[in-house]
């Protein structure tokens, strides 16, 4: 089983995934716009419609992980009793010593 660190970085990696997928399908529609044919066109909306499915699924994704984050911000300054934003930032930097 991932620890919560390792699960992080999977999901950061199939953002970033996600995201250079979209770029490159973006790209795709912009450099085929002068086919004109049924069959081309008709790619092209089904291509311009998981595009816009996977920006709002990419919305989620980070909005998720934003979320995750600031849970985790909270819990740990809860945990700790941080009162200001330099206690966090020391205790942060006491784990690398």
């Amino acid at each position: 089983m991932d620890t919560p660190e390792e699960s992080s970085r999977t999901q950061e990696r199939l953002i970033s995934d996600l995201r250079l997928v979209i770029e490159n399908a973006e790209e795709l529609l912009r450099n085929t716009d002068q086919y004109t044919s049924v069959l081309y066109q008709n790619a092209r909306e089904k291509l311009a419609l998981a595009l816009s499915a996977a920006n709002e699924e990419l919305a989620r994704f980070e909005d998720a992980q934003l979320n995750r984050m600031i849970d985790a911000t909270r819990a740990a300054n809860e945990l700790y009793a941080d009162k200001t934003g330099e206690e966090r930032i020391l205790r942060a930097f006491q784990h690398f010593h």
